[in-house]
């Protein structure tokens, strides 16, 4: 039976080295995923379930803020379009039929 040669074996520990580190760096990856999709569900969770009107109030405030200066991708502002708009009027409601001034 042929030995492993020094530089067989090092190749294979390189080679194992580089899987491990790719498997971490996809588990660190996953987790600040997982981090941001929970923060962000906590978040809509609050916007629409909230008995505390003045902080719902302040957080949408707050997103309707800070968001559009976030976003950057036109997909994405679209995905918070309702968020980013609400609050702000329709033409057609309040009586405004969209002619003259706003």
């Amino acid at each position: 039976m042929a030995r492993k040669t020094i530089e067989q074996r090092l190749a294979e520990l390189e080679a194992q080295r580089s899987a491990l580190k790719a498997r971490l760096s996809k588990t660190e990856r996953n987790n600040d995923t997982r981090r941001k999709v929970l923060i962000g569900s906590l978040v809509l969770h609050h916007l629409e379930t909230s008995n505390d009107q003045d902080f719902k109030q302040q957080l949408g405030e707050w997103l309707r803020r800070e968001l559009p200066g976030f976003l950057t991708r036109d997909n994405d502002k679209a995905l918070f379009a309702d968020l980013i708009e609400q609050g702000l009027p329709v033409k057609g409601e309040c009586g405004d039929s969209g002619q003259g001034a706003p």
